[in-house]
């Protein structure tokens, strides 16, 4: 009978690491078809960036999903919606006033009679960030990003995506 529990044990064990293994398997990213798009916010993803050598030392980077782009800041026309990024207030960081948007790749497209300024892939806004004197820690700067996504044929309803900057103070204050 002993025999049978260890080797009862050994298979719930083999199918644990199994399972394990698998779960932690990379997955592709597919990119969803125009028809499973429903708002910007399923094409473009934020991510939040502090390295302290770096100068300026914070970004957001938006990455966009192969196929589709972004209207950049500033839109080439007032009616549609350019790509905003709008810093929320912290105690003890300021952040910049004006945010240097990359250049924008101009891109013609069957709808529009002139070419239109517009991020695809990866974009990447540096953030300047300062310490007030006396401010010490770690903070978090909340973001709001403004994007509307289109493909060749459509746009999509646009979207407000959210981000946090976690900062280390003291690594700041140089």
């Amino acid at each position: 009978m002993s025999r049978n529990i260890v080797f009862a044990s050994c298979m719930v064990l083999m199918l644990l690491v199994s399972a394990c293994r698998s779960s932690n398997a990379p997955v592709a990213p597919s990119s969803p078809t125009p028809k499973e798009i429903s708002s910007s916010e399923q094409v473009v993803k934020v991510f939040s960036h502090f390295i302290p050598s770096a100068s300026p030392p914070a970004s957001i980077e938006l990455v966009v999903l192969p196929g589709y782009h972004i209207n950049a800041h500033p839109a080439t026309f007032p009616y549609l919606i350019a790509t905003e990024i709008t810093p929320g207030k912290v105690e003890g960081i300021t952040v910049g006033d004006k945010l240097a948007y990359p250049a924008p790749k101009m891109e013609t497209f069957a709808f529009a009679d002139q070419p239109l300024a517009v991020y695809e892939g990866s974009v990447s806004v540096p953030i300047v960030v300062t310490a007030d004197a006396k401010a010490a820690g770690q903070r978090t700067v909340p973001f709001k990003i403004r994007v509307q996504a289109c493909d060749t044929q459509q746009c999509f309803p646009p979207a407000t995506l959210d981000a946090a900057l976690p900062i280390d103070i003291a690594i700041i204050k140089r």
